[in-house]
């Protein structure tokens, strides 16, 4: 997958609906989140994302993609998701998984919120 698909494919996760989500989450995926509980399989974080209002925009930054093996797609970037008057400011990594051709699924997903003292 080129660069700008791996952003769209990330983008879509934070904008889209529940069903893309579902689409897109590997069943043996492993989230970090820093909502309870914490750490969450990949059907635990589908339906959270199926109860939460989705965001209306994300901007990301400090974007960087590896590329350690054939199939396997790592990322890192910060993000800055709105929704209404709210905004949300996170560090996060993300690794796909090829399964065919042009589908992929993500298998890892963490964020961190960024310190609140330097």
């Amino acid at each position: 997958m080129e660069d700008g698909r791996v952003w769209a494919f990330e983008e879509s996760l934070w904008t889209g609906d529940a069903e893309n989500y579902r689409e897109k989450i590997d069943d043996e995926c492993l989230m970090a989140l820093p909502t309870k509980p914490f750490v969450f399989t990949g059907q635990q974080a589908i339906e959270a994302v199926s109860n939460t209002p989705r965001w209306s925009e994300v901007r990301f930054s400090d974007q960087q993609i590896a590329r350690p093996q054939e199939g396997l797609i790592v990322i890192a970037y910060a993000a800055e998701a709105h929704r209404g008057d709210e905004v949300y400011q996170t560090y996060c990594t993300s690794t796909y998984r090829r399964l065919s051709h042009e589908e992929w699924r993500v298998v890892q997903h963490t964020q961190v919120l960024p310190p609140t003292a330097e």
